[in-house]
């Protein structure tokens, strides 16, 4: 079957580019050479550089099925893999667990028109103490303007990681979809992340980046619906893997697209409040993702918001937005 396959490939790429004959030659005889896809250089592989070719059936939209892809370490960096392939949970016992970076925007300036977010240094403190709790480094940005954000996201994605577990990034400041607000002015969302992406911070590639954003992701009001009780209900063998860039994210939103983000003005966030509160109670023994499901939990079922004076923002609800790339489980296991 493979050598009928192959000799089909072959009359394929013949038919489409006569020039391509060397190179499906050469492959029939060694497998060391190939493109890499959109194109490539032309460099030879050694045979101990493994090809990486698309699998029986696999196709990608807009492209051949037959196109050959190789993982080419001298390409781009090559991340260092802690653990193991078949591992089910994230290695969580390098030196140290990693840093924890908290941009906490309370006041914008005027020329912006908007409101000041009372009750978010509760939020800030909450933080803080959960993370350094789970051992953490954690660094508290005060009112930082755009450029102190995205300064501080870049400088730390170049750092060196190795020796660290993941980290994470959180966010407290109003919004709207795709959108991020600075003291001074707006930013985006995927560029917080893209500072992060494996290519661009090969140390923490494979491991974990966590984001949790507190923020209006629009102006939609959630009236919820009403339940019923239900009466019976009681209380590996190769040198190197090639992974995508975006692998090993966990992005929690505290509301879903389009929504509003609740947020008290004495007790903090409905978000922060439930994700601090099971972080403090679970984290010994439950992972990430299991523990961020109890959160969207309390936030469903155990706010509401209280606006008796304005009808339209009277007993409206909320539902955090959890969107996972994960690769394995997140298990903060302590350290020594």
């Amino acid at each position: 079957m493979f050598v009928t396959l192959l000799h089909l490939y072959q009359i394929i790429v013949e038919i489409m580019d006569p020039r391509a004959e060397d190179m499906s030659n050469n492959m029939e005889e060694d497998n060391t050479n190939g493109n890499v896809e959109g194109g490539g250089d032309g460099q030879e592989m050694s045979a101990s550089e493994p090809i990486l070719m698309v699998r029986n059936g696999d196709s990608v939209d807009a492209r051949s099925i037959f196109d050959v892809f190789k993982a080419r370490p001298g390409c781009q960096p090559l991340a260092r893999l802690s653990t193991p392939v078949e591992s089910l949970t994230y290695h969580m016992k390098h030196k140290k667990r990693g840093k924890c970076l908290i941009f906490n925007n309370h006041r914008f300036e005027a020329h912006t028109r908007l409101n000041e977010r009372r009750g978010t240094e509760c939020d800030g403190r909450a933080l803080y103490g959960s993370f350094r709790s789970l051992d953490f480094d954690v660094k508290i940005y005060e009112d930082p303007s755009a450029k102190c954000i995205t300064s501080t996201l870049e400088a730390v994605s170049k750092e060196d990681h190795s020796e660290s577990d993941c980290i994470v990034v959180c966010i407290l400041t109003h919004g709207e979809q795709g959108i991020l607000w600075a003291k001074d002015e707006k930013y985006y969302t995927d560029n917080v992340f893209s500072y992060f992406k494996g290519d661009q911070c090969p140390t923490l590639a494979a491991k974990p980046k966590i984001f949790f954003i507190q923020a209006c992701q629009g102006d939609r009001l959630d009236a919820g619906v009403a339940v019923r009780r239900s009466l019976d209900v009681t209380d590996s063998g190769h040198d190197f893997y090639r992974i995508p860039n975006y692998a090993d994210f966990l992005i929690a939103y505290s509301t879903v697209p389009g929504f509003y983000s609740w947020r008290n003005t004495t007790q903090g966030s409905w978000f922060i409040q439930a994700l601090t509160q099971v972080l403090g109670k679970h984290s010994a023994n439950l992972d990430l993702l299991t523990m961020m499901t109890i959160v969207s939990r309390l936030v469903a079922y155990d706010f509401e918001s209280c606006v008796p004076g304005d009808p339209t923002f009277h007993q409206k609800k909320q539902i955090p937005c959890v969107t996972s790339m994960l690769t394995r489980l997140i298990y903060f296991i302590p350290k020594d």
